[in-house]
């Protein structure tokens, strides 16, 4: 069992548990409620070429839901989560049509075997895009209701970068929220959309959902919740979770790179009484607008050229660099070489290039093995249109990771006073550990570029300095000249743009 952390939602008392029962702290069950979790999350750059596929997919069914970290917090409740199929690919392209299809199929059926349910627990994302929908989400939940009935109660986990529908907003009852960027809240979350649920089927509470849409986007790296306006916009949220009527209130910066007619900053505020909550959804709604103007990069930002030569021309190491248009943590490929063309054109040595995914070329280093020499074709593999691949003439392969599945290797190789990581699969090289891990330390270059957006923790405390450079790729930070094509009309695109809360009322709320 996990310790027990606060949660808000009885004015700081701790979080429900049998000894709380047993201690006469909140009422018993009138009867054992019937719980199921499930969900399917992957944040999808429209802008992408690429597309995931099944194979993309980590799927867990039944008991193996539990392993999964932000699964294994559900064990600390007094009522069992009856677990059905939580589906999660890497952020990347849309889903195929056929692969989402096919997973919902099996969710419902496990969801259908677990009849009667009164809850689901629903772990998802909010950036979900699927082939031919503009709502994936709700699709999903519309779905799950039509299996579960009327009267089941749903509760969503959401990540600060999700979208909503008005469809999701009908269908759900309660819906939580990151409220951090980077996230470290994940577990907390978890929590609070977990403790709603079980909190209203205790004291047998009907809640809904008030939701403001916001018509403003912005790129995650620039509202970092690490500075401001971020840092005092979500600061002070938990605090109306104490307000009469409220359970819980969420703020969203949306999706900015899925050009669909939903995606917007939002405010979203679960709760029995919707005055009350129409009047915080008005308020942090118009607060968050009237912010707008003061979002920034927390780096400083240039082209890949004008980040390159400030780090050529710094005495202090190492400066890191995000190659933020081309990051698979926001939906970027990871497999666009501009940076590398870039790097080899200025003749830059002593340079960490970390993230590159190219299958062919991993599956070379490791027929050539560690000490081997040998050409490669760097790049391109997984979107050839907007980039070309780069050719080295000799790469000498430093560390192969042990592996069982070709899918999973992963290579360092040198070159041209370069030291690149290489994957077979996209895959995360944010955080400091993801170098060491492979033998490489980050700290002893002169010049660190990483396929990511804002830094992981371990790599801030590295930077000396850190840089951004807005670079292309499928989620390319330039948002004003991205393609915006179904969009409501929306903030920053629309610069004069007139704006006022109007908070609107789940139909859950007519069927208490």
């Amino acid at each position: 069992m996990l310790k027990m952390l606060p949660t808000g939602l009885l004015a700081g008392l701790p979080a429900f548990s049998g000894s709380a029962c047993a201690a006469g702290l909140v009422p018993g069950f009138r009867g054992m409620p019937r719980i199921a979790t499930g969900g399917i999350a992957s944040e999808c750059s429209t802008y992408s070429r690429i597309r995931s596929r099944m194979g993309d997919f980590t799927v867990l069914r039944g008991q193996e839901v539990f392993g999964a970290p932000l699964s294994l917090p559900l064990l600390r409740y007094e009522v069992p989560f009856l677990p059905t199929l939580e589906a999660s690919a890497p952020p990347g392209g849309p889903v195929e049509r056929g692969t989402y299809e096919t997973l919902k199929a099996e969710y419902l059926e496990r969801l259908r075997q677990l009849l009667p349910l009164d809850g689901v627990y629903l772990a998802m994302h909010g950036a979900l895009s699927v082939e031919g929908m503009d709502d994936a989400e709700g699709d999903w939940y519309a779905a799950t209701r039509s299996v579960v009935g009327p009267d089941c109660l749903l509760s969503a986990y959401y990540d600060l970068h999700g979208n909503l529908s008005r469809r999701a907003v009908d269908t759900l009852d309660a819906l939580s929220a990151y409220r951090t960027a980077p996230h470290v809240d994940r577990v907390e979350n978890v929590m609070r959309a977990a403790d709603m649920l079980t909190h209203c089927l205790r004291y047998g509470l009907r809640p809904g959902i008030v939701w403001a849409s916001i018509p403003a986007l912005l790129p995650g790296e620039q509202s970092s919740t690490e500075w401001e306006p971020g840092r005092r916009l979500w600061a002070d949220l938990s605090e109306y979770n104490r307000l009469p009527g409220i359970l819980d209130v969420s703020q969203l910066v949306g999706y900015v790179w899925a050009d669909e007619p939903r995606a917007a900053a939002s405010v979203v505020v679960t709760g029995t009484d919707a005055g009350a909550q129409k009047r915080v959804a008005t308020e942090l709604a118009g607060r968050y607008w009237a912010a707008r103007h003061e979002f920034r990069f927390g780096s400083p930002t240039g082209t890949i050229e004008e980040c390159l030569s400030r780090a050529m021309g710094l005495k202090t190491h190492p400066v890191v660099i995000s190659d933020s248009g081309d990051n698979p943590g926001g939906g970027g490929n990871s497999d666009q070489t501009f940076f590398l063309q870039a790097l080899l054109k200025a003749g830059t040595r002593d340079v960490l290039l970390g993230g590159m995914t190219d299958r062919p070329a991993t599956d070379a280093c490791y027929r050539a093995g560690v000490g081997g020499q040998l050409p490669l074709s760097i790049g391109a593999t997984l979107d050839s249109v907007m980039c070309r691949p780069v050719h080295v003439k000799k790469a000498v392969v430093k560390h192969l990771t042990a592996v069982t599945r070709p899918e999973d290797g992963e290579a360092v190789v040198e070159f041209d006073g370069i030291t690149a990581t290489l994957s077979a699969r996209r895959r995360l090289y944010h955080a400091a550990e993801a170098f060491r891990d492979i033998g490489v330390d980050p700290a002893q270059f002169r010049i660190v570029v990483l396929k990511c957006g804002y830094l992981h923790p371990t790599m801030k405390a590295l930077a000396s300095p850190a840089l951004m450079a807005l670079s292309p790729g499928a989620i390319d930070q330039d948002i004003v000249h991205i393609g915006n094509h179904r969009r409501r009309p929306t903030w920053p695109w629309v610069a004069d743009l007139a704006y006022e809360p109007a908070p609107y009322v789940s139909a859950r709320f007519g069927r208490r």
